[in-house]
């Protein structure tokens, strides 16, 4: 019997890897009170603008420019409708 422990694998020590960070700091000396503080302005304002998104009402689609528009209407069979083929009826 040997008393060495098993080496982790790659896969095994990739799990246990912290998680990469949002926010980073890369210039100045934060207190923790600091940090705290943008953190919070950060997520207000992200919340402030998913509650906007949230709640605005949907574009009503201009019925000028509709596709449908720019097919015309079939031809009927009848006496005189060569006439009434044309736009309008």
């Amino acid at each position: 019997m040997s008393d060495e422990t098993p080496v982790p694998s790659d896969e095994a020590a990739g799990a246990s890897e912290a998680p990469k960070p949002i926010l980073r700091v890369v210039k100045g000396d934060l207190t923790a009170e600091e940090l705290a503080a943008l953190v919070a302005v950060i997520a207000a304002r992200n919340a402030a603008a998913s509650n906007a998104a949230a709640r605005a009402k949907p574009r009503v689609r201009s019925e000028w420019g509709h596709p449908a528009h720019l097919v015309r209407k079939p031809h009927r069979v009848g006496s005189d409708q060569w006439r009434r083929s044309t736009f309008g009826s």
